[in-house]
């Protein structure tokens, strides 16, 4: 009883480190101010851009450190890496320490792969304790990463409304102090228990509680966000959204107090609802053995090889994925169809969305809304957010409406091209906004969602080397189109004559500074719709077939 109330308070620990950890997201709040000190042009700027993000293809670093190391060191080297990675910027930007901009670079760098390790200690804790409703651990944990930036605004509002510096210094700061409150959890991990049916519906109730709570934690910072720019305002709210992440601390009393009460009170009652898990690990094992009945054609493996005719119909057939969760190695991994289309979707969607909300600060000081730019932060992260969360709906809406897990993918992904051409049409503030939470919403649904993707496709397994493949994307990306808009944005501001000069930095004002690079965006995300949808089309059996047998079973 004691490990099931400390697997409950690990979970709690888990949202904690994602909340105040998602440091990435705040760039924009201070990178105009970064661009003014280093005197740079906004080419060089992205670059600093794509070195945070540049931490993500060493994310193997930390599974291999996990290897040899305790997690609780893990996380520590992780708070670290932020502490000199952020820290030493703070100092750049307050002019008090002088560094050449290939320095400001690696720490950029540093600072991006300890978000990377945080991520993956999240990962690994969510798994080791949540192994049944662990799709669930992960989208509920991850998606409080969304809200890093809304938190650090009213922590940043509460201190200086008029420093955007300062989220530096909490970027450094605050991440260390949350892994010292995370240690006692953590070291104090139960040993693994196997669940019956019963108490796995049970955690799969707690979960959905915990979700209820986290919409409601979301609405409070999207919709009172607002009015933090007061400082007392931004305290009572600061105060308000903490006790929000406090309250799931009651879990392991209520876990206690429901136990005992269906021993002693209502020994009868009985949660007739099935699991709210769309995969579960030993559901794949049965899967693969009854379709084993049923392939007899495709050569002893979980790939169809029909060609149906017609150039649309190889692309669909060629090579078709027919069973969930046979493991592929990464050499295997990258030799599918299915992986490159997938590697795509993630390219042309949730990257673009990453390297959007990297380019805020500039996109809403050329349009003349710079007053405006850390509330459009605190919309994007929000509704990154609920986008995160929504990535949990497949597994909630199972029993009423069943869809493969790659179709709502493909869904999800329709927004962003829709955002984009909404910013190409127009400059105001309305659509400004409307087109910055469909970005959020679209991209935190990706990132959330691939994470189980990942698992159901190509093995539980395999997932952590996997995925860390699959993200290699967000780097190449990161670098691709920031330079990109650079490029637009510096030709513009050049030739316009609304431009100004910040000291020695050429600042571009105008819709033409990014209206070209909103219509590029635009085309590319529709090609990750189309890979998206390709991707559920060539799955869709796969999914069915495992739906079927698990309801014959």
């Amino acid at each position: 009883m004691a490990g099931q109330s400390r697997k409950w308070l690990i979970l709690v620990a888990t949202t904690w480190i994602q909340a105040f950890t998602g440091t990435n997201f705040d760039f924009s709040s201070y990178s105009s101010d970064l661009k003014t000190v280093l005197e740079i042009t906004q080419v060089q700027l992205n670059y600093l851009s794509v070195a945070s993000d540049m931490g993500k293809a060493f994310g193997w670093c930390s599974g291999v450190s996990l290897m040899y190391l305790p997690l609780w060191v893990v996380m520590f080297m992780a708070a670290f890496m932020g502490l000199f990675g952020y820290g030493l910027q703070w100092l750049v930007i307050q002019r008090i320490i002088t560094l050449p901009y290939f320095l400001v670079f690696l720490l950029s760098l540093m600072a991006g792969c300890g978000i990377c390790w945080f991520n993956t200690v999240c990962y690994v804790l969510c798994i080791r304790n949540f192994p049944v409703n662990r799709s669930l651990a992960l989208s509920l944990t991850i998606s409080f990463n969304g809200v890093t930036a809304a938190i650090y605004t009213l922590i940043a509002n509460a201190i200086n409304p008029n420093d955007d510096t300062i989220y530096l210094f909490l970027n450094a700061l605050v991440p260390l102090f949350t892994s010292g409150i995370a240690l006692v959890p953590i070291l104090c991990q139960p040993p693994i228990q196997s669940l019956t049916t019963e108490a796995i519906r049970h955690d799969s109730f707690i979960f959905l509680c915990l979700n209820i709570l986290a919409v409601i934690t979301g609405l409070y910072l999207l919709l009172l966000n607002s009015l933090s720019s007061n400082v007392s305002m931004a305290r009572i709210l600061f105060g308000g959204a903490l006790g929000l992440l406090v309250l799931p601390l009651c879990l392991p009393g209520i876990v206690y107090a429901r136990e005992w009460a269906r021993r002693n009170i209502y020994p009868t009652f009985r949660f007739d609802n099935s699991s709210f898990n769309l995969i579960d690990p030993d559901d794949l094992e049965l899967n693969k053995e009854l379709i084993g009945s049923e392939s007899n054609g495709t050569n002893g493996n979980s790939y169809t090889a029909i060609d149906k005719g017609g150039c649309f119909g190889k692309v669909i057939e060629k090579d078709r994925l027919i069973v969930l969760g046979e493991e592929h190695p990464a050499r295997l991994l990258v030799r599918r169809w299915d992986f490159w289309l997938y590697y795509l979707a993630y390219f042309c969607g949730g990257t673009l969305g990453l390297v959007y909300s990297n380019n805020l600060g500039q996109i809403s000081e050329s349009l003349g809304y710079s007053s405006i730019t850390s509330s459009l932060v605190t919309l994007y992260s929000t509704c990154s957010f609920f986008g995160r969360l929504l990535s949990a709906a497949p597994d909630f809406l199972r029993d009423k409406v069943y869809f493969a897990r790659t179709g709502w993918l493909a869904v999800a992904l329709v927004p962003t091209p829709i955002a984009f051409f909404l910013l190409a049409s127009s400059g105001s503030e309305a659509v400004l906004r409307a087109g910055t939470g469909l970005i959020g919403l679209s991209s935190g649904f990706l990132f959330s969602a691939a994470v189980s993707i990942t698992s159901e496709l190509f093995g539980p397994n395999s997932a952590g080397v996997n995925h860390n493949i699959l993200i290699t994307n967000i780097p190449i990306g990161s670098l691709l189109y920031g330079l990109l808009a650079a490029l637009v944005y510096d030709s513009n501001a050049g030739g316009s004559a609304l431009s100004r000069y910040l000291g020695e930095t050429m600042v571009c004002m105008g819709r033409k500074c990014y209206l070209q690079t909103f219509i590029w965006w635009g085309c590319i995300s529709l090609f990750g719709v189309v890979s998206s949808f390709l991707l559920f089309l060539r799955t869709k059996l796969a999914y069915k077939r495992f739906e079927r047998n698990r309801t014959r079973t």
